[in-house]
């Protein structure tokens, strides 16, 4: 028996690998046939030139969205959609009375207006097209079959800010392939011999928090330390004990080369929901010293497998990142903490294991006009 799904993919930002996990994942499991519909943050189409709409980010991705659902339905029904994320689902409610919809998220909006500063978002104002955009959201996170949200920052939104049943969230963190991210034989490195090795990864330099590493880097971690930064930004530029790399791939072997000869790694981003990078470290055996901003706390355990930190405090990030380079020993034991933890919560085989067992519950269960008259239910 196999499932004829539909994928709503967005691309923005680090959506763009969890779709390429998931859909890695799904072409090796035998009872799905997937039907990918990608949704990129730009495109030169009709939306991108249409006023008001090309202005408003989750309107035009959810407008291709309904374009990509309309066509792939015009090939034949599905036993369940699943949207990832409820950015590109605005279009999705009419489906929603004859489709079993799982909508999938890592930030509600009202999440993402609490890291708003991180990332130059204007949060909701209480203007009336604000309580509009909250109405609009709400309607569909509440007709949605299920929910998965990947941390439990988000699911305790859905349930306080938008009135959706407890039961109906499953907190389910999508993950990395942490069997792909081997773990060198680290014992207490000797700092009286060698300079310590940090290592930042951070496309949006600014956002991650690079600017405030440099600052910390400039105030007195260069005298014993040296920096791998990995970015896109073109204004940032190798110097005395900074190497700057560009063109590196996620999950490539020149990335994992680099997170296997650290010795600590540095993420003092200033913005951020549930970054993957930050499970990468761990599965690498890498302490972690990030930000307590967005759901990072469900990811690094403060004391246990890294230092969370303020946003924004270059000298606070110095003291953490010193404390553990004063205690060798430490920066062992919270790294093969950190891979334990990613292997028990963060292995992307398990979770998605787990996201379909909510698709194929979703079906069984839904109560629809479609899955009454078989159109939408298993074939």
């Amino acid at each position: 028996m196999s499932y004829r799904l539909g994928f709503v993919m967005e691309l923005a930002l680090g959506h763009a690998t969890t779709y390429s996990r998931f859909s890695r994942w799904a072409s090796n499991q035998p009872d799905i046939n997937p039907v990918w519909m990608t949704v990129p943050p730009w495109e030169d189409d009709r939306w991108s030139k249409m006023p008001f709409v090309r202005n408003n980010y989750s309107l035009f991705c959810s407008f291709r969205a309904r374009d990509r659902l309309s066509k792939a339905l015009a090939e034949g029904p599905f036993d369940a959609l699943f949207y990832n994320t409820q950015t590109v689902a605005l279009f999705g409610l009419p489906l929603m009375r004859r489709c079993p919809t799982i909508i999938s998220a890592d930030a509600t909006p009202i999440n993402m207006d609490s890291v708003a500063a991180g990332y130059d978002h204007r949060p909701a104002s209480g203007t009336p097209l604000d309580h509009l955009k909250f109405v609009w959201q709400r309607r569909v996170f509440r007709r949605a079959t299920a929910l998965v949200a990947h941390s439990e920052w988000v699911k305790e939104s859905m349930i306080l800010h938008y009135g959706v049943h407890p039961e109906r969230v499953s907190v389910i963190p999508l993950g990395i392939e942490v069997r792909d991210w081997a773990t060198p034989t680290r014992a207490a490195p000797n700092f009286t011999s060698r300079r310590a090795r940090l290592l930042f990864v951070g496309g949006e330099f600014e956002r991650k928090g690079g600017r405030i590493l440099l600052e910390a880097f400039s105030n007195g971690l260069s005298r014993r330390c040296a920096l791998d930064i990995v970015t896109r930004d073109q204004s940032v530029e190798s110097a005395e004990s900074v190497r700057v790399h560009r063109g590196i791939n996620a999950g490539s072997l020149e990335i994992k080369q680099l997170f296997a000869n650290a010795d600590l790694f540095v993420f003092p981003t200033l913005g951020d929901c549930s970054p993957q990078v930050v499970i990468e470290a761990m599965a690498s055996g890498l302490p972690v010293i990030s930000t307590d901003v967005g759901a990072i706390r469900e990811e690094v355990e403060d004391g246990v497998t890294g230092i969370l930190v303020p946003p924004g405090d270059a000298n606070a990030l110095a003291r953490a990142v010193n404390v553990l380079l004063d205690d060798p020993g430490l920066l062992v034991t919270y790294g093969a903490a950190g891979r334990r933890a990613a292997e028990r919560l963060f292995d992307a085989d398990r979770n998605y294991s787990k996201v379909f067992d909510v698709i194929k519950r979703s079906i069984d269960e839904f109560p629809g006009e479609g899955a009454r008259h078989g159109r939408y239910v298993k074939h």
